[in-house]
């Protein structure tokens, strides 16, 4: 006789379940933004700027202005470099396919870099960057803030991540940008 186990009930469950709607239903509502060949341009771009080049050609016009901002590029990197560890190491073990994948009303805007969802690794990386940068040169929010949210958004609107993903990613790249203030403060 096979032996049938229920299915396991937590006192959460009912709230995940209405998570995983809610969470689906934003990603439609980003993604049918992006039927707009513009919209789909301008998020591809901007994405593909969070990808790194913006914030390398940041970091090098830093090193342009003299000690501070050599110091403040040197933290952006290695705190950086600790994003992408913690990044990697969370992609490969928690294994979440992205919602293009996951569900066919969602459209891939733009092809992705790997293959996982959890967490975002631009959004980590672009509060990180923007987090520590403002730190050091606190004038640069009127261009380091909007350009931040527009990466967190394109994740979305591209259908390459959930609000979770990307939530998540902002939360874990504030709080490594933090860290490495307090261990290391701008000298400002």
């Amino acid at each position: 006789m096979e032996k049938t186990t229920a299915p396991l009930t937590t006192p959460f469950a009912g709230s995940l379940a209405r998570l995983d709607v809610l969470e689906h239903r934003l990603c439609v509502a980003f993604n049918q933004t992006s039927r707009r060949e513009a919209v789909r341009l301008f998020f591809r771009i901007v994405s593909r700027l969070g990808d790194g080049v913006f914030w390398y050609l940041l970091m090098i016009v830093f090193m342009m202005q003299g000690q501070t901002g050599r110091l403040a590029a040197a933290q952006m990197g290695a705190t950086a470099l600790v994003g992408v560890i913690i990044y990697k190491l969370l992609k490969g073990r928690l294994v979440r396919e992205r919602p293009f994948i996951s569900h066919r009303d969602i459209c891939c805007g733009c092809p992705p870099l790997d293959r996982y969802s959890f967490p975002s690794g631009h959004t980590l990386q672009a509060v990180l960057f923007t987090t520590v940068a403002l730190a050091w040169f606190p004038t640069l929010a009127v261009l380091l803030l909007p350009f931040t949210v527009l990466v967190a958004l394109s994740r979305m609107v591209l259908g390459l991540h959930y609000p979770t993903d990307v939530i998540c990613g902002a939360a874990i790249g504030f709080g490594l940008a933090h860290a490495a203030l307090a261990l290391w403060p701008p000298l400002v």
